[in-house]
């Protein structure tokens, strides 16, 4: 159980509720946000001062599953919350120690097969481990950087903007991609507390970003995913391609996809980016 972040995340979702979501009357003004303890112990059926504990980081002991589904309930968690709730309290499976960075083979033959579709493959801290030639035409090539700079979080908040005025390849919604990265980081430390690469990359975010230091202490684990992205490429304009992310379970790693409708201005934009290959990608470095 840890202990430390379970009882920061009940406190931020403690605090983000009213006493009307819950049913109960506002009463007099409240000196701090949210519901008070006792009221979320009172809607969780335990007592007021193992709630306290709990919420201090001071319990002796992890909760039982029943107490936790209390506590889902009574802070009206999502289903995501709720995963994550257990994940800090030490009641959800064990999950392995290290986060995996070696991707399925058929995965890399998946990725050469796709037709015009640019495709990569991310592991739980965002780095890019796999891609195929449309990708690199598209974002970059990454077969120039090295693992460290490989990583989207890295570069979302702590590259230097290129000459769209962005780091991340001037797509249209970094601002949601970055809140999207730092839940996504959240849960992954909850799963590998003990991972020096998911720790480090956290510990530098937090210390280099003053927005990722911000959204951090928001405890935020459900992100919503993004069906579409407009990209501004320097060689062929603007390119807005679906965005599908298939989650690659067993080795916690997501298959990225952008592809755009047969016959759109943007297929035939990614048509020429995939003849144009990494020369495109270097025009965008300059």
């Amino acid at each position: 159980m840890d202990k430390h972040e379970l009882g920061a995340f009940l406190r931020s979702r403690r605090e983000r509720l009213r006493p009307e979501d819950v049913g109960m009357p506002s009463g007099p003004r409240r000196r701090t946000p949210g519901l008070r303890r006792e009221e979320v112990a009172v809607l969780a059926h335990i007592s007021t001062e193992y709630y306290v504990r709990l919420e201090q980081g001071r319990a002796a002991s992890r909760p039982s599953g029943e107490v936790l589904a209390g506590i889902a309930s009574a802070l009206l968690l999502t289903e995501a919350e709720s995963d994550h709730l257990h994940v800090l309290a030490g009641t959800a499976p064990s999950s392995i120690r290290m986060h995996r960075r070696d991707v399925r083979p058929s995965i890399l033959a998946l990725l050469e097969r796709l037709p015009q579709t640019a495709g990569f493959v991310t592991s739980a801290t965002f780095e890019v481990l796999a891609w195929n030639d449309l990708a690199a035409a598209l974002l970059e090539d990454f077969a120039e950087l090295s693992p460290r700079d490989r990583n989207l979080a890295r570069r979302a908040f702590l590259g230097k903007p290129s000459a769209t005025g962005t780091p991340l390849y001037g797509v249209s919604d970094p601002t949601e991609f970055r809140h999207h990265a730092v839940m996504s980081l959240r849960a992954t430390l909850a799963r590998y507390p003990a991972d020096p690469e998911v720790v480090d990359l956290i510990d530098e975010l937090r210390s280099g970003s003053a927005e990722f230091a911000r959204l951090w202490e928001r405890h935020d684990v459900l992100a919503t995913p993004t069906l579409t992205k407009t990209f501004h490429h320097p060689v062929v304009g603007e390119i807005t391609v679906d965005c599908d992310s298939l989650a690659l379970t067993e080795r916690d790693q997501h298959l990225v996809l952008y592809s755009a409708p047969h016959g759109s201005p943007s297929a035939e934009a990614l048509s020429l980016l995939s003849v144009l290959g990494t020369s495109a990608a270097e025009y965008r470095a300059l």
